[in-house]
Formats: C-alpha cells, sequence, structure tokens
C-alpha cells in the first residue's frame, strides 16, 4: 500500500512524527485483512492489538511517498504477528520496520479465543518462510 505523507503528519522539521508510523501501520493492517478477506469484527469475537513496535531507520519527509509491505511473521493459537516494511517509493530506502501482535478476541467472555480456520488459511499463504 502507498501512503503520500501529509503536512499534517510531520513535525516542525518537515520529518514524519513517529506517531504517524502507527498510523499508517493501522491503516495498512486492515487494508491487508480486508483484502484476505478477514473480518475483524463481528457480534461475538473481534482482533485487538496486543503489542505494537516501530524501529525508525530512515527520516521521512512531508511530500514523500510511502510504500508500505505486509508481511505475515508468525501464526500462533490465538494470535498472529505482521510485520510492516516502510519504504520510500521511489529510492527504496528502508525507513521502518514495525511489528504488530494482533490477538482473535472473544467479546462475551473477554479473553482471546484460537483463531478460526477462516483467519488462519489465508494468513498461512502469507507466511515468510524465513
Amino acid at each position: 500500500m502507498d501512503v503520500k505523507v501529509r503536512v499534517a503528519e510531520t513535525d516542525m522539521l518537515g520529518h514524519v512524527n513517529n506517531s504517524s508510523y502507527f498510523i499508517y501501520m493501522e491503516e495498512t493492517r486492515l487494508d491487508f485483512l480486508q483484502k484476505l478477506g478477514m473480518e475483524v469484527h463481528s457480534d461475538d469475537y473481534m482482533i485487538v492489538l496486543a503489542s505494537a513496535k516501530c524501529d525508525f531507520v530512515r527520516q521521512g519527509y512531508y511530500g514523500q511517498t510511502l510504500e508500505i509491505n505486509t508481511i505475515v511473521k508468525r501464526i500462533g493459537r490465538t494470535s498472529f504477528t505482521l510485520v510492516n516494511e516502510i519504504s520510500d517509493k521511489e529510492s527504496g530506502d528502508l525507513i521502518a520496520n514495525g511489528e504488530v501482535i494482533i490477538v482473535y478476541f472473544d467479546i462475551a467472555k473477554q479473553k482471546p479465543a484460537e483463531l478460526p480456520e477462516s483467519f488462519k488459511a489465508p494468513l498461512q499463504e502469507h507466511l515468510d518462510p524465513a
């Protein structure tokens, strides 16, 4: 997914603000899961973010187009891990690496639930073999 950096996402020096990367990762994550046909919220279950981190490699700037790729790193019993590689679209230079752990959550029981096969199968197709 491509994101064009807007002025509101930058600091006074024109650099992408660190919090903006988490917004980019959220937008990309939801788009990725929806394209896999995964329902991220129903009356009984939803996905919740258990952990999010981002390592900033280079500075991003206003007006830059960022290319964000999503990779499935791990599929567990009740959770899965996604990695985002955020690069400058023009040069290909890596700007940031993000990682999130997502838990499949039973709303009524208020605790993690086993990932259904309807989630595991499409995630498996994008699992990084490394």
